[in-house]
């Protein structure tokens, strides 16, 4: 099946999907900021560069859009029906690179948290954000 969009309107909506800044990553920046939480964001030194870092419990966290990101069971995540086979292999290398960056990130000590976008969206956020206050600090 050909894509319904010219070259032209494809590159045009391809470059408007943000990598860095996006909706779901200022929702966990801002919930953590509040929090009194200090983080780095972007680190390029550390492998996969983590949406934000936190050096002083030596956590990073990822935020991944469902698609982007294959993410297993989500109702965002659908295979498109148009260069399909493009797709599923970039979708798929993203999967195995994220898998990689985070088995490296594990062996040098670091804890790993991914949230996926539709954990943040309205219904689930809350809960979503609590459960990220649950992991960073320590139940006496």
């Amino acid at each position: 099946m050909a894509d319904v969009h010219t070259p032209a309107q494809r590159s045009y909506n391809m470059s408007r999907v943000r990598s860095k800044d996006t909706k779901p990553e200022l929702t966990v920046r801002k919930f953590l900021h509040a929090h009194g939480f200090r983080y780095k964001l972007h680190d390029k030194k550390l492998p996969g560069t983590p949406d934000v870092v936190l050096p002083k419990y030596k956590t990073v966290i990822f935020v991944h859009g469902c698609f982007y990101h294959g993410h297993d069971g989500c109702r965002y995540f659908v295979v498109p029906k148009t260069r399909t086979d493009w797709w599923l292999d970039k979708i798929n290398g993203n999967r195995k690179r994220d898998a990689i960056n985070e088995a490296k990130l594990v062996d040098a000590g670091w804890r790993i948290i991914t949230i996926f976008e539709c954990a943040l969206k309205p219904k689930t956020k809350d809960a979503t954000l609590q459960n990220l206050l649950n992991q960073l600090t320590p139940t006496p």
